[in-house]
Order: C-alpha cells, then sequence, then structure tokens
C-alpha cells in the first residue's frame, strides 16, 4: 500500500512540475495592464473562466497534497505485524546457552593459566 502511494506521489509530483511550466503567468501581459496595447485586464483584476491547465493543475495539487498527508500519517505509525513466527524469549535464551557451550580443552588451559600467573605473583611478592 505504501508503495502504492508512494507511485502516486512521485507522478503526482512530476505531473504537477510539467503543468506549471505549461501555463503562462499572469506577468505576462504585464504592458496590458498598465494602460497600453489592449485594455480589460488589470494586473490582479478578473481572470475569466478558468482554462482546462488550471483545473488540472488543482486536481493534482490535490492528489499531491492528499498522498503527502497520507505518507506522513502512516511514517508515524508504524504497524507492529510482522511476517516473523512468534517465538518466546525463554526458547530463544536456551537455544543461545546450548550454542555456547566452552569446550574442555579451553577451560583447562585458562584455569592453568590462572595458576601459573598466581604463582608468579606469589614469587614476585617474596
Amino acid at each position: 500500500m505504501t508503495t502504492f502511494i508512494l507511485f502516486i506521489h512521485i507522478i503526482s509530483c512530476i505531473l504537477l512540475i510539467l503543468i506549471v511550466l505549461l501555463q503562462t503567468g499572469k506577468g505576462a501581459d504585464m504592458g496590458a495592464s498598465f494602460g497600453s496595447a489592449s485594455g480589460g485586464q488589470s494586473l490582479f483584476g478578473g481572470a475569466g473562466p478558468a482554462t482546462a491547465l488550471s483545473k488540472i493543475t488543482t486536481v493534482v495539487a490535490i492528489v499531491f497534497m492528499l498522498t503527502s498527508l497520507t505518507m506522513a500519517y502512516t511514517s508515524g505509525h508504524k504497524s507492529s505485524q510482522t511476517i516473523m513466527p512468534a517465538t518466546s524469549s525463554s526458547t530463544v535464551n536456551e537455544s543461545a546457552k546450548d550454542d555456547v557451550k566452552p569446550s574442555d580443552e579451553n577451560t583447562t588451559t585458562a584455569n592453568s593459566e590462572k595458576q601459573e600467573s598466581s604463582e608468579q605473583d606469589k614469587k614476585t611478592n617474596q
């Protein structure tokens, strides 16, 4: 579901950029708004009926905002569902203890080294 929303969000983002770049700005007829050439339109006056491009821009902008809000909500509310099977921690701990048994050879070597070091300490102290 999140992948689908992200896909729609990216498509709407690209469409919104392209549609806005295709439109002419209100400042394109700047000379006309100050009284030269054609009259009737002022800089901040009535824009007339909405063109098809402005209607499409509105729809794509709404889709972009909805997908943005949806992704923000889902990123803050992660689901606690998992595909991993439920295991108890005691089962995991017991299996880990069985795997980490020291070998007898290592323990006897460590014990003999401790005895040798304690004997050397006694000799140096005397």
